[in-house]
């Protein structure tokens, strides 16, 4: 892309923020949420006769800016975990990362195999890992309704919070299994177990230094408050590229790092907190775009009937049964199981590994892949994003009617509160909205 066309680009990503800026409470309230409208707009842009620029699958600045994407959101997740504070309520949320997404990764791998095998077992396991993490923000109607039970509000909240991280491992172990040839297989895979380990263990140590050298400065009046957001973020951004120079896995370190910058430091309030959430909200919008601009046409056209069987069967049997299974036990109700089992929103982790995977692997594979996680994708931003609501109301007047106080569903009065998902919350006149509203209103 050369000068010329770079500017123009930003002036067309930028634009259409702006646009969404002017429009989006509106269009939230008519159910589109901020990724339906940056896919859409991805669409628009660069095909068609309204193309006003084009971007290339396979670049690097593309690649470069979703990794960065999902280090910053990795670590912004994770922040929010105070894993002493979430052993008072994380039995269930426990059960679906534990059992619940190991689960949905071998019946995804199990199934890609069975209808995509001439592609091979190691991509047929990607497939699956690539598909397995939930995001919430997909459906921001559920996560803010106040008629939902905040047990499961929170339960949804850490599950999609923690998941994408936890399944990095996978994505890359079967990514790098996908990608060597047989004889150097072995050789390649201690490698990729190597950088796993490697970037668990610098991440530990990133997070606890980066920790404990910024609740020293605060004590010591050394930070100026309105610095302290740039420096979490940079703290972001530095376990991801101290990994990589290091030669070990970049997204664990991100995660790993921010699981123990939360832990460590208690202190940090919504502003300095949030700061690093808006650039991964921000960043976030440009892979949605990225997403309609450079994968959703191209894996469409790809795609066939197996690839629409895999995206269904991976939104409902792969993703509810696990959850079931998950859950068994634990006191939930069916229509809570069926509930959180149904919403399991495929977004930001699986696009950005996604790509990771096509550009990785050979282009016969990459087509496989591309297919079927844009399919995946498309279909659960689409479902998903018109059932939330619905669904929020039906499930909400069933928790008010039937599920008694001390029901697992409301979860344990004084748990950890909820990881706040990657703020494609929605902005409008919801939560803080609504109350600083009513504040500057007065009295009626």
């Amino acid at each position: 892309m050369g000068h010329g066309s770079g500017f123009s680009a930003l002036a067309v990503v930028s634009a259409c923020l702006i646009v969404w800026g002017i429009v989006s409470g509106r269009l939230e309230r008519w159910d589109v949420s901020a990724p339906i409208a940056f896919v859409v707009l991805g669409v628009i842009v660069t095909h068609g006769p309204t193309a006003l620029v084009h971007f290339t699958l396979h670049s690097s600045t593309i690649l470069s800016l979703a990794e960065i994407t999902l280090a910053i959101v990795l670590f912004a997740d994770a922040s929010r975990v105070n894993l002493r504070a979430l052993r008072a309520d994380a039995a269930i949320p426990a059960r679906l990362l534990g059992i619940g997404l190991p689960l949905t990764i071998a019946a995804g791998a199990a199934t890609a195999a069975l209808l995509f095998g001439n592609s091979g077992l190691w991509v047929a396991a990607a497939i699956g890992a690539i598909v397995a993490p939930t995001d919430a923000a997909l459906g921001a109607s559920i996560m803010s309704d106040e008629r939902v039970p905040s047990g499961v509000r929170r339960t949804l909240n850490v599950e999609s919070g923690l998941n994408d991280g936890i399944a990095t491992p996978f994505v890359n172990f079967f990514i790098a299994g996908a990608v060597t040839a047989d004889a150097l297989a072995g050789q390649h895979l201690w490698a990729a177990v190597g950088a796993l380990v490697g970037g668990t263990l610098l991440g530990i140590g990133i997070g606890v230094v980066g920790a404990a050298l910024l609740a020293w400065a605060r004590r010591h009046r050394w930070s100026a408050a309105g610095y302290r957001p740039l420096a979490i973020l940079a703290l972001a951004v530095f376990s991801y590229s101290a990994a990589s120079v290091a030669g070990v896995n970049g997204f664990v370190c991100a995660f790993v790092a921010g699981i123990a910058f939360g832990s460590i430091d208690h202190h940090n309030d919504e502003a300095v907190l949030g700061f690093t959430e808006e650039v991964g909200s921000l960043l976030s919008l440009l892979i949605w775009f990225i997403f309609g601009a450079v994968m959703l046409v191209p894996g469409l056209k790809d795609a066939g009937w197996r690839d629409a069987l895999f995206a269904l069967l991976a939104l409902t049997v792969l993703r509810m049964v696990p959850v079931a299974v998950a859950l068994a036990g634990t006191g939930l109700d069916r229509a809570t199981v069926a509930f959180v089992g149904w919403f399991g929103p495929r977004g930001l982790a699986s696009v950005v590994f996604g790509l990771l995977a096509v550009d990785a692997l050979e282009p016969s594979q990459s087509k496989a892949v591309l297919a079927v996680v844009t399919v995946t994708v498309g279909l659960s931003v689409l479902l998903h994003g018109i059932s939330s609501s619905p669904l929020a109301a039906r499930y909400g007047a069933y928790a008010a009617a039937r599920l008694e106080a001390g029901h697992p569903a409301h979860g344990r009065a004084g748990g950890a509160a909820p990881i706040a998902t990657r703020s494609l919350r929605r902005r409008g006149r919801s939560g803080a909205d609504r109350e600083s509203s009513a504040g500057e209103a007065g009295p009626t």
